[in-house]
C-alpha cells in the first residue's frame, strides 16, 4: 500500500511481493529463457507484482492460449515507470490507484474499453469509479482490494486500546518499541488523520499542513521496533510477540489466527484505509491487443476472486466471486458485507506528482531518524 500496495501484500508463507532479489529471480525465468522476438512481437508482456504471476489468476487466458504471459516482476510501481519510460516493451501492468497517475501522466498508459470486459457489469460499483479513472476515463481494471489497518495481539495490548482502537498507538510512549510502521509516506496521512484532517485533506495537504505532520510521523518512527517493507516481518514479530500491534493488510490477521495467535484488526476511530490495485493497459506492448483485453478479463472473472480470498486473504472487484469463495474464510476476513466494507475504508488516492514528491521527500527525511 503499499507503499501497500500499500500497496505490499504477499505474506502467508509466500514469497513478499516487495522483495527484490525475489523479483531479480522471477524476472531472470520469466524472460531470459524466451526467444527474443516471442518477447518483442508475439507473446503478451505483464509487469507484475512477485506472488501474481501464477496461472491460477488468470486461468481463462491459459485457457485460450495455452500459456501464461511473460511477467517482468517489479519491486514498486515507481520501478516499473521507469522501466517502462526507458523504453522497455510491456502490455500491461499491474498498478494501485495511488500509483496509476504517473502512467498516465507519463503517456504510458491508455484507456481502457470497458465494453471489451465481460465481467465488467460484475465488478462492485464503487470499484469502477473511485480511483480507476482519470480525465473521466477508465485506466485500471479494478482487480485486488484490501484493507490497512493496526493488526494487535489482542493478549498484549493494554485493555484501553481495544476498547477506544486508533492510530493513536503509534505516537503513545508506552508502546515505543513494541509497533511497527511501514516504510510508507502513509504514515504522513495517518498524522494527517490524528491531527484531524479530513480523510479528502490527506492525500492534498498543503506544504503547511504536511509540514505539521511531522512531529507525529517522527514519533512513530522513533517508536517503531523497525519499519517494515515486507509483511512476513510483521507477522513473525507479532506471532512472537516482539511487537504488540503494527500497521499492515487485512490477511496478516488471517494468517495468524489460523496459527492460533490471539489478533485482531482494529477499526481505527479515525478511520481505516483501503488499498485498490487492477490492470493497466500500456501502449509500448507489442502484442495483439485483443490479448492484453483477454488477461484483464481473466484477472476479473469471479473464478480468479475465489482463489484470491480463498488463498491470498484479499478482495475481490467481482461481487460474484464471494458467493462462490469459501464462506468460512469470506467471515474470517469480515467482509461478509463487501460494499459496506469498502464504504467504511478511506480509499488511497492519487497523490498529485509535484505534491506527491514533498510527501516522498519528508518521510524520507522522518525516516532517516531511524538509521
Amino acid at each position: 500500500m503499499n507503499r501497500v500496495k500499500f500497496i505490499d501484500r504477499m505474506a502467508q508463507g509466500r514469497v513478499s511481493r516487495r522483495d527484490v532479489m525475489r523479483s531479480a529471480a522471477a524476472f531472470g525465468v520469466g524472460f531470459m529463457l524466451m526467444p527474443r522476438q516471442a518477447r518483442a512481437a508475439e507473446q503478451l508482456v505483464v509487469m507484475e507484482w512477485s506472488g501474481y504471476d501464477i496461472p491460477d489468476l488468470f486461468g481463462s487466458y491459459v485457457a485460450k492460449y495455452g500459456a501464461p504471459p511473460a511477467f517482468s516482476i517489479f519491486a514498486n510501481e515507481d520501478e516499473a515507470l521507469q522501466k517502462v519510460r526507458g523504453g522497455f516493451n510491456a502490455d500491461a501492468v499491474h498498478p494501485c490507484t495511488y500509483s496509476l497517475l504517473p502512467f498516465v501522466e507519463a503517456g504510458m498508459a491508455k484507456p481502457i474499453d470497458t465494453s471489451r470486459l465481460s465481467h465488467w457489469n460484475d465488478v462492485f460499483d464503487p470499484l469502477k469509479t473511485g480511483g480507476v479513472m482519470v480525465n473521466g476515463q477508465v485506466y485500471m481494471a479494478p482487480a485486488d482490494w484490501g484493507i490497512s489497518s493496526i493488526a494487535y495481539r489482542t493478549d498484549l495490548v493494554e485493555p484501553d486500546f481495544a476498547q477506544n482502537e486508533s492510530w493513536a498507538i503509534f505516537t503513545d510512549d508506552r508502546y515505543q518499541g513494541k509497533v511497527a510502521m511501514s516504510d510508507t509516506e502513509a504514515a504522513l496521512e495517518i498524522a494527517g488523520l490524528l491531527l484531524g484532517y479530513s480523510r479528502k485533506k490527506i492525500f492534498e495537504m498543503t506544504d503547511e499542513e504536511l509540514a505539521a505532520t511531522r512531529p507525529l510521523a517522527e514519533k512513530m518512527v522513533k517508536n517503531s521496533r523497525f519499519l517494515w517493507t515486507d509483511q512476513t516481518e510483521i507477522n513473525q514479530a507479532l506471532a512472537s510477540g516482539e511487537i504488540v500491534a503494527a500497521y499492515a493488510w487485512n490477511e496478516a490477521v488471517k494468517s495468524l489466527t489460523e496459527q492460533g495467535i490471539p489478533m485482531a484488526f482494529a477499526k481505527p476511530k479515525e478511520g481505516r484505509f483501503t488499498w485498490l490495485c487492477g490492470l493497466t493497459l500500456l501502449n509500448t506492448g507489442k502484442a495483439d491487443e485483443a490479448a492484453a483485453y483477454d488477461f484483464l478479463d481473466a484477472w476479473l472473472s469471479p473464478e480468479t476472486g475465489k482463489y484470491l480470498i480463498n488463498e491470498y486473504g484479499y478482495g475481490h472487484a467481482n461481487r460474484k466471486a464471494f458467493e462462490i469463495a469459501d464462506p468460512e474464510k469470506v467471515k474470517a476476513l469480515g467482509i461478509t458485507d463487501p460494499i459496506a466494507y469498502l464504504a467504511d475504508g478511506i480509499l488511497f488516492e492519487p497523490v498529485e506528482t509535484a505534491r506527491n514528491q514533498k510527501y516522498i521527500k519528508l518521510w524520507e527525511e522522518i525516516k532517516a531518524l531511524k538509521q
